[in-house]
Order: structure tokens, then sequence, then C-alpha cells
């Protein structure tokens, strides 16, 4: 089943093996897209679909230092040579574009713009430039402030098919702008987007209604994480929350919904995967910490459609076909997920 081809909106999928956005912080001064990018995306081509890392919708939001960025015509021009190296080699590619919200920070940025929901800072500290420094307290978004980050995704959006991606992941996960609406234990709103599931869900909407309408809904995915506690977030109800969305998220005819299934620190914990595949009419995708042979089973039993790999893809290039052919897989290198240059990064032995 891995193995059998799966229409996922515009795309014909050659195999259900597809690269989870994986944060490698491989980009240049000015979040500009590289040509060691441009090898490593290529080396993985042979993944049903490539998710890119999360890219910077709007400047001067970075959380990362060196991660890419989609607003402006240079890193168009940049990003073209990643995709032409992924089509050179048979692959199909989405951008996943994002804003961070409350995750940017001031020492990472010229001019910060710190924003989220709340005006509550995630816990604890985060790497810098300057070493390690408390997360920055947000500044809580005014309504009227919404349609210009919809925008800043539609904008990414648009620039992102210029570049000659195949199409793009809106990012409603793991604690970023979006997530900071969805989740009630961040969102602590009293207007129109706080409070009721619906309320709540509303910007994310409002970016999906957006994007869908500049680039077509069949070259648009979307990315959730109901349950999982990285950067600060909870919500009261994460089976409610993903019912909800499943139900919705019909009306938009997406390329694909990609749902994160649990919890990097098991502070939260529920199957929410069966929630969203009774709702949901779509091509779903499930992510974190899939064997092979649990993939193939999930999707034999209709449990799921595909399935997103990280650290697996990460560290062999070459996953689809140590997949097929049984082959031991290599072992990822945390110390060099996100530090600069090929180490780590484009040297993984291939089978």
């Amino acid at each position: 089943m891995l193995f059998s081809p799966l229409q996922a909106g515009a795309l014909t999928l050659p195999n259900r093996i597809l690269m989870a956005p994986l944060t490698r912080a491989r980009a240049d001064a000015g979040h500009m897209p590289t040509a060691l990018m441009a090898e490593y995306y290529a080396q993985r081509a042979s993944g049903g679909l490539l998710i890119t890392e999360c890219t910077l919708v709007a400047p001067n939001t970075s959380a990362f230092t060196s991660e890419p960025g989609i607003y402006s015509a240079e890193q168009v021009q940049a990003w073209k040579q990643v995709t032409a190296a992924v089509h050179a080699k048979g692959g199909r590619i989405f951008m996943q574009i994002w804003h961070p919200g409350r995750a940017a920070h001031p020492a990472m940025n010229a001019e910060p713009i710190v924003v989220s929901s709340t005006a509550r800072a995630i816990d604890g500290d985060v790497h810098t430039p300057q070493g390690k420094l408390p997360n920055a307290v947000p500044r809580a978004l005014a309504a009227d402030e919404i349609p210009g980050l919809v925008a800043s995704y539609v904008q990414g959006a648009k620039n992102a098919i210029a570049a000659g991606f195949d199409g793009v992941e809106v990012h409603g996960a793991n604690g970023y702008l979006i997530d900071q609406f969805l989740r009630d234990g961040v969102n602590d709103r009293t207007d129109a987007y706080g409070g009721s599931l619906e309320n709540r869900a509303r910007f994310l909407f409002e970016v999906l209604t957006a994007v869908t309408a500049a680039i077509g809904s069949d070259r648009v995915g979307l990315r959730t994480s109901p349950l999982n506690s990285y950067n600060s977030m909870v919500d009261s109800d994460p089976i409610a929350l993903t019912a909800f969305l499943a139900e919705r998220l019909n009306a938009f005819h997406l390329a694909y919904w990609h749902v994160m299934r649990a919890d990097f620190f098991q502070a939260q914990t529920g199957d929410v995967l069966p929630v969203a595949r009774k709702h949901y009419q779509g091509v779903l995708i499930g992510n974190m910490g899939y064997s092979a042979a649990e993939a193939t089973q999930a999707i034999q039993d209709g449990q799921l459609d595909a399935v997103a790999f990280g650290t697996g893809f990460l560290a062999n290039p070459d996953l689809p076909a140590r997949f097929k052919a049984g082959a031991p897989l290599n072992t990822p290198d945390a110390s060099t997920f996100y530090t600069p240059g090929a180490a780590g990064y484009t040297d993984y032995p291939t089978l």
C-alpha cells in the first residue's frame, strides 16, 4: 500500500511515503534559500511528496535565525533552484508557509514583530544569536490587523507558485500563529477570534479561504497538531477540536490534511486520527513515529491515505527504496539537525 499511487488534489503521487516538514536552518542571510538546500531536497525526490521546512511569509518574524523566507522577489528567485532540482529528479514539492507568531524573537529580527492571539509568552528560554534568552512577550493582535496577516499568507502562496512549487502547506501546527488562535490553552480572546471553536478557527478558515482562492484548493494542504504541547500549547478538548476541524475542512476541498497524531512531550494524550478519519472526506496524512510496517497497516486499514516521515527522511534520502528493500535505516544525528553546512544534511549515505 505504501507504493500505490495517490491522487492528492492536483497531484498524482507515485507513492504514499511523504517527507514531513523539517526545520534545518541552512538558509543564508536574508532568509535566502541556497544551492545546498536544492541538493538536500533533490536527494529526497523519490518521496511521494516533499514538504519544505517552515518558510516565513513576513519579514522580521524569524524564530530560528536561519530559516528561509518567501516574502521577497530575491527569495522567489533563489527558491527556483530548489524546485528545479526536485522536478529534474521527477519529484513533487510543496512549500510550508508559516508565521511563527509569539515564537518569533526580537534578538533574531531587525524590526521585530512578536504577535499572537494573546499577550502571554511561551514558557522558558530560546536559543538566539545572543545566547539563551527568555521567550518574548507578544502583543495581542487587534482584530483589524488580521486581514493584513491573511494577505501575507496569500502573497507567500502566490510567491511559492511563482518559485515553481507544486503547492503549499499552510502551517497550522506546533504552537505557531494559526495554532495560537486554534487552541484554548493559549487563545484567551473575547472577540470574534476567541472563545468558541468557530471563533478560534476563524483565522485559520480566513487564511484557507484566501489562499485556496489565490492558487486553487487542489494545491493547498494543511498541517495541524491537536495534541502537541510544543511551544507551551494545550487544548481543553483536542478530540472536539479535531472533530470540528474535520467536518469544516471538507468544504475547502484541500489537497490533503496532515495531522500530527501525538505530543512530543506526552503532556497530552488522545486518539485524534480516528476522529479525523470519521469526519474528514479528503486525503488524510498521518505523522509522528511511524515505521514502514505501521504505516502500511494504517493505509491498508483505511485509517490514513499516506504517512509523512520526518527524521527517517532526514537521515535516509532514499527512504522509499529502503522501505521497499526492507533495508536498515541510517541513524539521524541530532547534533547536526540545525547546524550550518553539509554535515548531517546532504552527506547521509544511500543504499
